[in-house]
């Protein structure tokens, strides 16, 4: 009986939606394309001849984009020696120098207590009153230094 029941209410569910969808395909209707033609470029005026101010060279275009998506950026930062291929040291490449800093006997293997240590190490750095918690402003200071991009000189 209760399979009976849900079947009926699956079934009306779908005629439910099945409606709502015909009525909302009803209401759009294509809008008319007015065959207007497009408005004249305007006109450029040259520079007028014989004027002192319109002496020198033209001024110098700005550089083109590169056409290099940001995928294709982003590969070639990891593609060290430019042969169209990531290997895993270069992929793991990046990552060295910080590994280093956490393999304090450099033995190449992280322990769990050298991890652990670090870790301590960087929580102990971060609690300034040492009360063994971290508040939102000692938690921000954990965060990664991010190096500051120079402004532009335009």
């Amino acid at each position: 009986m209760g399979r009976l029941l849900a079947g009926a209410m699956a079934m009306l569910l779908l005629v439910a939606g099945g409606l709502f969808w015909w009525q909302g395909r009803a209401n759009q209707q294509p809008v008319p394309q007015l065959a207007l033609a497009p408005p004249p470029p305007p006109q450029i005026e040259g520079l007028p001849e014989g004027d002192a101010d319109a002496t020198g060279d033209a001024p110098p275009m700005p550089a083109e984009a590169s056409p290099q998506s940001r995928e294709q950026r982003r590969f070639a930062r990891y593609d060290r020696n430019r042969d169209g291929v990531i290997t895993r040291i270069e992929m793991l490449g990046s990552r060295t120098k910080a590994f280093k800093a956490l393999d304090k006997d450099g033995d190449n293997l992280l322990s769990f207590e050298e991890w652990a240590v670090a870790t301590s190490d960087r929580f102990g750095a971060a609690d300034g009153n040492k009360d063994g918690k971290l508040t939102p402003v000692e938690f921000a200071a954990t965060a990664p230094k991010r190096a500051v991009k120079p402004k532009c000189r335009c």
